[in-house]
């Protein structure tokens, strides 16, 4: 049996980063991190497009908002002095038509009102900052950047190991029970004994809540995000990071052009449905996941609200023309033939039951268990923060 006093189910970086803060601040504490894949950082980690976010988008205030802006600044911090690969490069967020003045004007308060530094340009600025790019209007966002995140999570680790953590990779968690003494975990591996339980499983989260007895608000149903990258000859389209202004009823951002730390330039992403939490692709099909998904009052009540975003989102899915076409709106000079298809990632989106998408971290705290049962993008800019949320939360757990 393992016998820790903090076991972290998980290895994605927020699960890292919950670690690594752990053992910087309570270095006598036992830490375990249980990864049930043969690789940290396997799925929405991994399959990340590497944004160093500036908080721009965020209810001020909220969770996303606070957690984005100090992470931000801590993820730079720790990058620099691990020598992790980081550029502040910038971002344009686009406005192609007299329509969406009024949602670019809104998202330049709150990023006033968050502390990100940006200002509302023209479209002659626009033009000096993104030569291809269309817009009327725009907001550069100078301190956004681009980041190797699988990176970070490969020092984060050698940093919890270092501090004498343990990883126990290819451990999927079977079952979690607890009694007045301790938490028992079963695993695939070794059973695990633990003071405290952290559940990071991000696509699964949901599930494991339901395995400590704590139930969560909401649902993790999985969206999947299909990319193409631009050809060499086509990455001159693209400077940095160009971005449209977002349905603000809809939490995707819509497809945009990012140019990523080894200099390739990806576009994307659309939003489907996954037919599996790990549904990467089209074939992908795990009938547990779809039917819990399809059958979900939440998943059903909120297809009926967007269905014709649905629509459009599938269609890009299966149409490259409307894809490009769907690109073209800000760079109207890409062609098909610049793209190729690029790995895709799934996103894991909490639900509630009346078809809200929660729009806000969510961390759930019990005596014994803490479940971090919603962290979406910019999850991976504000892990390093996120981290220190849950310290705090077991703070008086183990002092």
């Amino acid at each position: 049996m393992l016998q820790t006093d903090v076991a972290i189910i998980g290895g994605g970086i927020v699960g890292l980063a919950t670690a690594f803060r752990l053992t910087q601040e309570f270095p006598r504490t036992r830490v375990a991190i249980l990864e049930k894949e043969s690789s940290l950082a396997a799925h929405q980690t991994g399959h990340n497009s590497g944004v160093l976010h500036s908080g721009i988008y965020y209810k001020p205030g909220s969770l996303k908002a606070i957690n984005c802006r100090e992470g931000k600044l801590a993820m730079e911090r720790f990058c620099a002095d691990e020598g992790v690969d980081y550029e502040i490069c910038g971002k344009v967020i686009v406005a192609v038509d007299e329509s969406e003045f009024a949602a670019l004007e809104n998202i330049y308060q709150r990023g006033q009102a968050n502390g990100v530094r940006c200002e509302l340009i023209d479209q002659d600025a626009l033009r000096d900052l993104e030569p291809h790019a269309s817009g009327l209007r725009a907001i550069h966002v100078p301190e956004a950047g681009i980041v190797n995140f699988r990176q970070v999570c490969e020092r984060l680790a050698a940093r919890v190991r270092e501090a004498g953590g343990q990883i126990a990779l290819g451990t999927r968690v079977l079952r979690v029970t607890s009694d007045e003494a301790e938490t028992r975990i079963e695993t695939t591996g070794d059973e695990v004994s633990a003071r405290v339980v952290v559940n990071c499983a991000g696509l699964h989260c949901d599930r494991v809540a339901s395995m400590t007895g704590q139930q969560l608000p909401a649902k993790i149903v999985p969206f999947r995000g299909e990319y193409y990258k631009l050809k060499p000859d086509a990455f001159h389209l693209c400077r940095n990071l160009i971005y449209p202004v977002p349905d603000p009823s809809f939490p995707f951002l819509g497809v945009h052009f990012t140019r990523m730390i080894d200099g390739t330039v990806e576009c994307g992403p659309n939003a489907v449905l996954a037919f599996a939490r790990e549904g990467y692709r089209r074939r992908d099909v795990n009938l547990r996941d779809l039917s819990e998904s399809l059958t979900y009052p939440g998943f059903i009540r909120i297809s009926l609200k967007y269905w014709r975003v649905g629509l459009g989102e599938m269609w890009r899915s299966i149409s490259k023309r409307a894809f490009v076409r769907a690109l073209q709106r800000l760079v109207p000079a890409i062609e098909a033939e610049q793209l190729h298809v690029a790995p895709a990632g799934v996103r894991a989106q909490a639900i509630t039951r009346d078809g809200q998408m929660v729009d806000d971290f969510l961390i759930a705290a019990s005596d014994r268990v803490i479940n971090v049962g919603n962290a979406p993008s910019p999850a991976a800019t504000s892990s390093l923060n996120i981290g220190r949320t849950i310290v705090d939360h077991l703070r008086d757990r183990l002092d």
